[in-house]
């Protein structure tokens, strides 16, 4: 942690986005580490705001629960996919934990800790409108408010294939939806997006 704070000193960082891989073999999976780094970057610069993006800690309470309390700006917990492509494509993950960990981490924003709790999901990896909508909405009733929409791009290969190019303009009725009809703060909808793309302006505009 105090490596992290000192790097992010000495770049003169205004926001830091902390990820990891998943870490089942910790009995936390990682909970605490995510904790102790993001409370080592505030004592170093107070300003600095920070967002974290977990692994969904296999739905345990306590451990979203040390995350938050350590009060990073931001939890973002990726959903990625629909629920029909989520066994398909996110190994060892579930479609219903992962809006569970989402909820909670909303519930304890709500109950002072203030924290802004964010998603994001590829698309173009076969997924219907009808499912882009119903995972919307399935985030936005679990108390998510940031979004992100990207395209989907294979790693490999190996991985599972692309199955279309979204149009741009696809992306911006995306965000028009999201936005206009459903509540979501803040949403980055575009090829290009990824999970932290333009993570620092999401805040700003929420506190506006």
């Amino acid at each position: 942690p105090e490596r992290v704070a000192e790097a992010a000193s000495r770049l003169d960082l205004n926001y830091v986005v902390l990820t990891s891989v998943t870490r089942d073999d910790l009995p936390d999976g990682g909970a605490a580490h995510f904790a102790r780094v993001t409370r080592a970057l505030r004592d170093r610069t107070p300003h600095i705001g920070v967002e974290v993006l977990t692994p969904d800690f296999m739905g345990r309470r306590a451990d979203i629960t040390t995350v938050l309390d350590a009060q990073p700006n931001v939890f973002n917990h990726n959903i990625e996919t629909c629920a029909r492509l989520t066994p398909c494509i996110r190994s060892g993950a579930d479609y219903s934990r992962s809006l569970d960990v989402l909820e909670w981490a909303a519930a304890l924003s709500r109950s002072g800790k203030m924290v802004k709790i964010k998603s994001g999901l590829m698309l173009g990896m076969g997924e219907s409108d009808r499912e882009i909508r119903q995972t919307l909405e399935d985030l936005r009733n679990r108390g998510v408010t940031f979004l992100t929409l990207g395209q989907y791009l294979p790693p490999s290969s190996r991985h599972w294939p692309v199955a279309r190019y979204v149009h741009p303009d696809e992306f911006n009725e995306w965000r028009r939806t999201a936005e206009d009809e459903l509540g979501f703060d803040f949403v980055a909808s575009g090829p290009l997006v990824r999970s932290s793309y333009l993570a620092e302006q999401a805040v700003e505009v929420s506190l506006h």
